[in-house]
């Protein structure tokens, strides 16, 4: 079989290497632009970048690929079987979906229909669902509309992070990505229209302001976006004018009786916030400026007076 691969963050490594495992002639593995990042603007490559270079696979970087002729054409000349494309960053033309005889594949971090978009990892936690998985599907114009071909679930863990279930299905994606590849080629996978009326809860980009708590909340609900949001782009609220981000808090079934976003007590490795409903016990926390730490580490050095209100 012969392929190109298209793919730009971590998630896509473990598809990237899985194909590298099954001995696939990879043509060419497209990747975004490199990035300068920090006050050096020290160019960074991206880690499917990286991964190609480790095996002198043939890299390529096209700006926009929608705008690029020489390239597409550069594609259709390769005459791959197939084109895997696991979190790239760009839309493609129909002229590239049209090139390979088996389709163009892709591997999506939730159970399509539901969670279409470009963040369907964090948006899992942030919904409340005890279960997701990775869909394969053949690409199509629409944005995650194609017909599915494979599924698997995995679990959300009451703890899980946006950041420990990215892992999961970034490892679950290359495996499914092999069982989809020989399945194409044996004649055993049969595409699967997606049902439109079950599809819900678009998972949207995400962004800081997300992040940004509102106390007003159930205690249930902020404690889920704090999960989904970690590592990136974090929960915060504001204690004393500054940025405080909150990496970690249980749900206590508690009303305190006092108004939302107030500290209704502090204890040795707690700072307990009334909410909307029940209250939130904050366990891990980064005042800006600070490292991140443990709440009884950040009350070892920093008075919280119970009565002030966060935000």
């Amino acid at each position: 079989m012969k392929a190109v691969f298209m793919g730009t963050p971590d998630f896509a490594v473990p598809a990237l290497q899985k194909m590298i495992d099954m001995n696939i002639e990879i043509t060419a593995v497209v990747t975004q632009p490199d990035k300068a990042k920090g006050r050096g603007k020290k160019i960074i490559y991206s880690p499917v970048k990286e991964k190609a270079l480790a095996y002198d696979l043939p890299v390529y970087q096209p700006v926009r690929i929608r705008k690029d002729e020489a390239f597409i054409d550069m594609l259709r000349k390769m005459e791959p079987d197939v084109i895997v494309v696991v979190a790239f960053g760009q839309i493609l033309p129909k002229a590239v979906l049209d090139i390979p005889r088996l389709g163009c594949v892709n591997v999506h971090a939730s159970l399509l229909p539901k969670f279409r978009g470009a963040a369907p990892i964090q948006w899992s936690i942030i919904a409340g669902e005890e279960v997701t998985g990775v869909t394969t599907m053949l690409m199509d114009e629409g944005l995650d509309t194609g017909d599915m071909l494979l599924k698997t679930e995995v679990a959300i863990d009451q703890k899980e992070t946006g950041g420990s279930l990215h892992d999961k299905l970034a490892a679950a994606g290359g495996e499914l990505l092999e069982k989809t590849l020989n399945g194409l080629v044996a004649g055993t996978v049969v595409p699967e229209k997606q049902n439109n009326d079950e599809a819900g809860d678009y998972a949207r980009m995400l962004d800081k302001d997300l992040g940004h708590i509102d106390f007003d909340q159930p205690a249930v609900v902020i404690e889920r976006l704090i999960r989904g949001l970690n590592p990136w782009p974090s929960a915060y609220t504001y204690l004393d004018g500054k940025t405080m981000k909150i990496w970690e808090a249980e749900v206590l079934d508690r009303n305190y009786g006092c108004a939302y976003g107030q500290v209704a007590e502090v204890s040795r490795d707690s700072i307990i916030v009334q909410t909307g409903i029940g209250a939130l016990a904050i366990k891990s926390l980064q005042l800006e400026g600070k490292k991140r730490m443990d709440t009884a580490a950040f009350l070892n050095g920093c008075t919280v007076e119970k009565g002030i209100k966060l935000g």
